[in-house]
């Protein structure tokens, strides 16, 4: 017995492709962003070591998310970093201790990942999957105000 069959969703290929994608780049995400949180230096260690950090909590959560979705839509989520960075189309950063450049490239991934969540609300919608759209629209007003938040850090 399969969550699925209860559902009435059909052919929600395209949504469970789309949400592999996103998991495998919000666990890219996730890494970098530990790595910034990690590596940070100079005068905003303090405020940025507390942010980077309260942003992987929630990028950990989004990934226990999205896989339980990708679970309930009868697929089963990939699980593996090899196969994350094969498909993730986030990249990995390395170390980076500058508080600016982490910023701009976190900032570079939710432009990435904002207009994937768009697509795939587009794609859900489309299929009546008001479950992944819920989801998604959540993930793309929270990302919004961070863009808000970190471009105004940087002016």
């Amino acid at each position: 017995m399969k969550t699925i069959e209860f559902t009435g969703l059909e052919n929600v290929q395209n949504i469970t492709q789309g949400l592999q994608q996103l998991l495998a780049d919000l666990q890219v995400h996730y890494t970098n962003l530990r790595g910034y949180h990690w590596n940070i230096k100079g005068k905003d260690f303090y405020f940025l070591h507390e942010k980077f950090e309260e942003m992987y909590d929630d990028t950990a959560a989004k990934v226990d998310e999205v896989a339980e979705r990708i679970l309930m839509l009868g697929e089963t989520p990939v699980h593996t970093f090899s196969q994350y960075l094969k498909t993730a189309q986030v990249k990995e950063t390395g170390v980076v201790a500058n508080g600016n450049e982490a910023v701009k490239n976190i900032l570079d991934t939710y432009k990435h990942l904002i207009a994937s969540e768009r697509a795939l609300v587009e794609s859900a919608s489309e299929i009546g999957d008001e479950t992944t759209v819920a989801l998604l629209s959540d993930y793309i007003s929270g990302q919004e105000k961070e863009v808000w938040m970190l471009t105004s850090f940087l002016s």
